[in-house]
């Protein structure tokens, strides 16, 4: 290994080193090794790395080389009944993504000696936080809505800060955490360092940058139109909800099938498919941000002890699972946003492992499988299983091309007419270019024709969903994690649940929690 290519050409401190070579790290990958330099010289940064980069350890890594250069001033942080606040300030857009981050503090910080770290999350009590807020602390890991609770009760001091770091900002403007960050920026010393991390930074979230970081650094290592080499990509049409599910039920039987995730798009359809997988001797639970928090925190543990073989979850949970053992990404609903496809496969592959990304899509998908082909310019390649094929003729798609960079015409139709070619005026067009979903003309067959039914299909919340018409607290369904730790088995909670009817299963985590609009928790 050159000298060039490792930890120690970059100017970390022993204790980190050791605490990498611990982890048996020994490589830095390119995100760290191009943003760790500039960010140890105390410079504001812009960078734009995927999923699954290594990205934390290049921002958590300065923010601990900062903590152990100012060990020797700091005494006066140390002294009983004075509260000074942390050094060290990363927010988060979820809970799963804060605590990763603190997990990584933890053990690249291992050799710190008398680190402080705490989280500061939605769904969790108050009282803990408060007690942690009030004694010595060093990095502050916080979801925007909560933080911003405990700074206007006067409980948490932020004026010391010296590092402020915004992971994933893009995914945190798009759950409408703006003004939360703005103000809490507004409360930290105007000399600290900024450092950003986001998807893109197009649109408001370049305008956040410009106003919060001085003179930044752009660092650019990866976008979204990466190959992804080691994630395998298929896309299964279905004729309908049935088939669809037989086709999931296929998947989730192959021998090669270690550990999935499979994404649904609403909450209620992650705890009805997780029931549903439950009934039939799945491992399984869902996952998503109408679960208080201590629950998740029991899901997410399962899935990297591998008590659980299957997690269901929607896309507030797509950001945060870091668990290498994870073979197979579903796409059982399609994601509301192009962008979030990417993040969903993001989760297999990881660690120098090979995945396999399945997005089951029925004729009514077709346009969102169209703007992710040209989100991503790849063409996500068509697979059938044998005796599951569909009867129904593929849709016809066309050559993934970037979005935005041709006229904004997409796929360049010539008359600009989208994909209504011969009614007339083009159909109302969204804020992509294409028709919104429901509205003109249904996708046509090869024959020309819509497909049957096409009209009138029902909404894919609804089909095959008894539970579909309840209220949220109203016969809720239950699986692995809804039972009382008595009820449960030799195998962690995990084996599919006794008979009885849905809710059957009192007591454990009581009554499910009504969703907060928008699913997301501050």
């Amino acid at each position: 290994m050159s000298s060039e290519n490792n930890f120690e050409a970059l100017g970390l401190h022993a204790a980190l080193l050791q605490a990498l070579k611990d982890s048996g790290y020994e490589t830095p990958t390119d995100v760290q090794s191009r943003a760790i330099p500039p960010a140890l010289e105390g410079k504001d940064l812009m960078v734009a790395s995927s999923t699954g980069s290594g990205k934390t350890a290049s921002f958590v890594l300065p923010g601990l080389q900062r903590i152990l250069a100012a060990r020797g001033d700091n005494t006066k942080r140390r002294e009983k009944g004075l509260v000074y606040g942390p050094r060290i300030l990363v927010l988060a857009p979820t809970r799963e993504l804060a605590m990763q981050v603190d997990k990584a503090a933890t053990v690249y910080g291992k050799h710190v000696q008398g680190l402080r770290v705490t989280t500061v999350v939605g769904g969790v009590p108050y009282g803990a936080q408060l007690k942690a807020l009030r004694g010595p602390l060093d990095i502050l890991i916080a979801t925007p809505g909560r933080l911003l609770d405990h700074l206007n009760s006067g409980k948490a001091i932020l004026e010391n800060v010296e590092m402020l770091v915004l992971d994933e900002a893009d995914r945190m403007l798009d759950m409408g955490f703006i003004d939360d960050i703005r103000t809490i920026a507004d409360q930290l010393p105007q000399d600290r360092q900024t450092v950003m991390y986001s998807a893109t930074f197009a649109g408001h979230v370049g305008r956040l940058a410009q106003d919060l970081l001085r003179d930044p650094q752009r660092i650019e290592v990866t976008s979204h139109t990466d190959t992804h080499e080691n994630i395998e990509q298929r896309l299964h049409w279905a004729d309908n909800g049935a088939h669809k599910n037989a086709l999931l039920d296929h998947i989730l039987t192959e021998r090669d099938m270690e550990q999935a995730v499979v994404f649904t798009s609403t909450q209620r359809d992650a705890d009805w498919l997780a029931d549903r997988l439950a009934d039939m001797g799945h491992a399984v639970a869902s996952l998503h941000g109408g679960m208080p928090q201590g629950r998740r925190t029991r899901v997410l543990q399962g899935l990297r002890n591998k008590e659980l073989r299957v997690l269901v979850a929607t896309d507030v949970a797509a950001r945060g699972i870091d668990v290498p053992t994870i073979s197979h990404v579903i796409n059982y609903g399609l994601p509301m946003k192009a962008e979030d496809y990417v993040h969903r496969i993001g989760r297999t592959g990881r660690a120098g492992r090979n995945g396999l990304a399945v997005t089951l899509a029925e004729r009514m998908d077709t346009g969102m499988i169209r703007r992710i082909q040209a989100f991503t310019t790849q063409n996500i390649p068509v697979a059938t299983i044998v005796g599951l094929e569909p009867k129904s003729p593929e849709p016809r798609m066309f050559a993934a091309r970037p979005e935005g960079k041709f006229g904004g015409k997409p796929f360049g139709r010539p008359n600009g007419g989208g994909f209504n070619k011969g009614y007339g005026k083009p159909a109302p067009r969204g804020g992509e270019g294409f028709a919104p979903r429901g509205e003109g003309f249904a996708t046509r067959g090869a024959d020309g024709f819509a497909p049957r039914g096409s009209f009138d299909r029902p909404a894919p919340e609804r089909r095959d969903n008894p539970f579909a018409n309840r209220p949220p607290h109203e016969g809720a369904p239950r699986h692995a994690f809804d039972r009382a730790p008595a009820d449960r088995g030799n195998n962690a909670g995990f084996a599919p649940r006794k008979p009885g009817g849905p809710g059957a299963n009192k007591g454990g985590f009581g009554k499910p929690q009504r969703p907060r609009q928008g699913g997301f928790s501050r």
